[in-house]
């Protein structure tokens, strides 16, 4: 008993010692970073440091909300987040449905990896690429010109930039968005498909009644912490692409903190990303209440 309660615990040594170095990574860069949020109350200085800076209170906030930059910038980037969740939500279930019901594996793998592609390269290098695809000059104006269309001012309209901002991010992580779902599917057990068969369940009352009720605990995972971005937009994607053109529809609430800090307005700027976390921390876990509330407390993410 003693030799098995020993093995035992050296195993969970040997556990606790391979997540070691994450948790120093998680504390170094999540934890310890959040001292600096007490620059949101101070008169922040640099020769004075953060400690030993004055307490100002909620000055900083007032400023924050007193200023129509701030609130226009959060205004985008409630109207960017939400268009990006209401439609690109739908857009990986849509495409691992599609996948899943392709019977050809190398063609299944194909179109899987195509989709997936995008998502290894960084906004810098898909940014420069819509950037050139969409100018004035560009392969898409001279597609638009072969019907007898003039040039279309994809970069600097409002809507048509929000639109491709829309558009390229759910083109971007629809793949990765879509292997998850493809994981959740292989989870359902074949019985299920097979005895529904049996009771003479069409094609599509199978997927109405059994696989689109078998992801909604995947669906709701995925909307709970997609909440908690809400207040984000997609700063790369945003900074690679937008201009002052378009600084009406596309400045968001991270540009609008890097431009206080290019100004040396720390204390403003902490306010502002401080004010982004609450709000998203707030909407993650009032949505998890509600949906725990909802379901009796069998779903969740916690």
């Amino acid at each position: 008993m003693n030799t098995h309660k020993t093995s035992r615990n050296r195993t969970q040594r040997e556990w606790l010692g391979m997540l070691a170095p994450c948790f120093l990574l998680l504390l170094l860069f999540n934890y310890i970073p959040m001292l600096g949020n007490i620059i949101a109350f101070k008169d922040f200085r640099l020769d004075l440091g953060i400690l030993a800076s004055p307490w100002n209170g909620l000055e900083n906030f007032r400023q924050l909300f007193s200023g129509a930059d701030f609130m226009a910038a959060v205004k985008n980037t409630i109207v960017i987040s939400v268009l990006r969740l209401g439609i690109g939500f739908w857009a990986p279930i849509i495409l691992a449905l599609l996948l899943n019901e392709i019977r050809i594996k190398w063609f299944k793998r194909t179109i899987q990896t195509v989709t997936y592609l995008p998502y290894f390269f960084s906004w810098v290098i898909l940014g420069g690429i819509f950037l050139m695809v969409f100018s004035l000059r560009g392969p898409a104006n001279m597609i638009v010109s072969l019907f007898g269309v003039d040039p279309i001012t994809f970069l600097t309209n409002d809507r048509w930039f929000l639109a491709l901002l829309i558009g390229s991010a759910i083109w971007q992580g629809v793949g990765y968005g879509a292997v998850i779902y493809l994981a959740a599917l292989s989870g359902i057990p074949v019985q299920l498909y097979e005895a529904a068969a049996v009771d003479g369940a069409g094609h599509w009352q199978q997927m109405l009644k059994i696989t689109l009720p078998c992801l909604v605990p995947t669906m709701i995972v995925l909307f709970i912490l997609s909440l908690g971005q809400i207040m984000s937009a997609g700063f790369d994607q945003v900074y690679n692409l937008y201009n002052p053109m378009v600084y009406d529809v596309a400045d968001i609430i991270d540009t609008y903190v890097l431009r206080r800090l290019q100004t040396m307005d720390f204390g403003l700027a902490t306010a502002a990303g401080l004010f982004k976390s609450v709000i998203g921390l707030t909407l993650v876990v009032g949505t998890n209440m509600i949906v725990r509330r909802m379901s009796n407390g069998e779903r969740g993410v916690w």
